[in-house]
């Protein structure tokens, strides 16, 4: 049986086209706000160590070195850096012959003004130099420049107040704290509203796991991944540190990496 439609007359005709067009523009806009939203909530956040405080952040189609060690090597499986994040002037952090030997000719390097220094000319006008409490904005990601430096009398020779970064790098809503060479001091504490944490802990040269342990459950990330955990006595004790982190709060997931892929002790 064929449904029939009578013909509307011309004034109700009129209303219903402009109302069936007002939908239409309506549900094309909220399709269009919806699907932005997915995407920047479905970009994915891809973490990767390399060795000690080496790491390759990618994210929605860019990829960043983090303190580039181990030769061009150590990265060939990996995309071409469109940014180089330096934290320190130390060579586990700064590795020259590394820097050199990777292609950065489109590279937007950024670093403290102490590593600016450092490098050499043909790197300098490719780098931005930020001091503590600078803030940066790139294409998909903030960058926010966080003081790095030891509190003990016997390790300040280590790590000055200001010479050295720690980084909070803000992706879409998701917010990653990076420490660099430092000790649980009052710029760490003070952090707030952290996915990801990655917090360092090796002797002489940053600070104990409890330290690390007692700053961490006062910023309270919701992921932390002990890093950096190799100092001159050896490897820190990381699975203890997960253990007072989870024995004083279980909102906190302590994530272990494999930081030292050439070694069996770790």
């Amino acid at each position: 049986m064929a449904l029939l439609i009578k013909p509307l007359n011309m004034k109700i005709k009129h209303t219903f086209i402009i109302a069936l067009s007002l939908c239409i523009l309506a549900c094309k806009s909220d399709t269009k706000t919806e699907s932005i939203d997915n995407n920047s909530e479905i970009a994915e956040l891809k973490i990767t160590p390399i060795e000690h405080a080496t790491m390759v952040i990618e994210y929605n189609g860019k990829t960043i070195y983090v303190d580039p060690t181990g030769g061009k090597e150590a990265f060939e499986t990996f995309p071409k850096a469109d940014y180089v994040l330096i934290t320190d002037i130390h060579s586990d952090h700064m590795h020259l012959n590394t820097i050199e030997s990777l292609d950065l000719n489109s590279t937007q390097i950024i670093a403290p003004e102490a590593v600016y220094e450092l490098l050499p000319k043909s790197f300098r006008s490719k780098t931005n130099a930020l001091n503590n409490g600078s803030k940066a904005k790139y294409d998909v990601f903030t960058v926010e420049a966080i003081p790095m430096y030891n509190l003990r009398e016997e390790a300040l020779k280590y790590h000055s107040k200001g010479r050295g970064n720690g980084y909070v790098l803000t992706f879409g809503k998701q917010r990653v704290y990076i420490s660099g060479d430092t000790e649980d001091i009052p710029e760490m504490r003070k952090l707030e509203n952290i996915d990801k944490a990655f917090v360092c802990m090796n002797l002489p040269y940053t600070m104990t796991i409890e330290s690390a342990v007692d700053a961490v459950l006062s910023f309270k990330p919701k992921q932390v991944y002990p890093y950096h955990y190799r100092g001159t006595e050896g490897y820190s004790d990381v699975k203890t540190f997960k253990s007072l982190v989870n024995r004083n709060t279980k909102d906190i997931e302590v994530v272990q990496l494999d930081w030292y892929p050439n070694t069996s002790e770790k």
